[in-house]
Formats: structure tokens, sequence, C-alpha cells
């Protein structure tokens, strides 16, 4: 024991440069570990936001039972979503149009024939013809872009610029 003593007592200096290096790394040790905690421990506060005193099994059950809320909620949107899709392809989403004299001693291009057609070119042809004593308007059916009925020229170009969806207001 006098040998262990005696060694302390040489080594003193030593001894207590590697005890303060030791425990200068441990010190580190501690602060890289706080530092890790105090991370782990903002995400699982951000995790249980909201909840108190719950446990992992009954957050995943949370979690999992929102997921499957959400999940229904997307499909019954997707569900609608389809059928207005379906619904608007039947609404009128072409317009062809067209101005122009009726009577070669008319003047100002009164006279008018406008188609409106869905998506599968179905809807119909209104035509006013504007004349001195009197004007009458009409309409015709439309089925596939083509009608049942005779159509003069105007009205096919209305058609023909409602399907080839040409934006502008023409002139004959």
């Amino acid at each position: 024991m006098e040998q262990f003593l005696k060694l302390v007592e040489d080594y003193t200096t030593y001894i207590i440069l590697g005890i303060t290096f030791f425990t200068a790394v441990l010190f580190i040790i501690v602060l890289v570990q706080n530092n890790r905690i105090k991370k782990e421990r903002e995400k699982y506060q951000s995790l249980t936001k909201g909840l108190t005193g719950v446990n992992f099994e009954e957050l995943f059950i949370h979690i999992n039972s929102d997921i499957n809320d959400i999940n229904s909620k997307l499909k019954e949107l997707e569900n609608n979503l389809l059928t207005v899709e379906t619904n608007l392809t039947f609404a009128l989403q072409k317009i062809g149009f067209l101005r122009y004299n009726a009577f070669a001693d008319m003047g100002s291009e009164l006279s008018f024939s406008i188609a409106l057609l869905d998506k599968y070119n179905n809807g119909f042809v209104l035509t006013s013809i504007y004349g001195r004593e009197k004007s009458v308007s009409f309409a015709k059916p439309i089925k596939n872009g083509e009608s049942n009925v005779p159509l003069s020229p105007e009205e096919m170009i209305a058609i023909d610029r409602a399907i080839r969806g040409e934006k502008e207001i023409g002139f004959k």
C-alpha cells in the first residue's frame, strides 16, 4: 500500500490533469446528450401536441383513426368530383356565333345565329332573322354536330365555329 501511496504522490499532478481532462470530456458528452434529449423532447411534444397523458400506442391508434377518416373523406370528394365532371360534359360549353344581314336591303347585320353545344356536340342553334316589318326567332336541335332539320348556311357556320372552339365573334 505504501508503494501505491508513493506512486500517487509522485504522479499527483498527472493524475489531477487526467481526471480534469476526463471530467471535461464527460461534461462535453453530457452537453451533447442534453442537446439530443432536448431535440427529441421537442419532436415528442410536436407529435403529441394537444394530447395529454397519452402513450405511444394510444397516439398511433389516434393517428391511424385520423388517417382513415381523411381517406374516407378523400374518396367521397373523388366520387363527388367524378359526378361533377360527368355532369359538366352535358353542360353547354361550346358557342359559335355569326351576325349577318338576312336581306340585301338591310344594314347593320341585325340577324344572327348562335350555336350552343355540349362536349358531345349536342345542343341547339338559335337563329333570329331581323326584317323591316317583323323579326322571327327559332331554334333547331343539334345532335352529334348535325341536325335532322335543314340548316341555313349561317347556322352551319355557327355550328362549325362552336365545334372548332373559335373564340372570336365573326361576321359573314
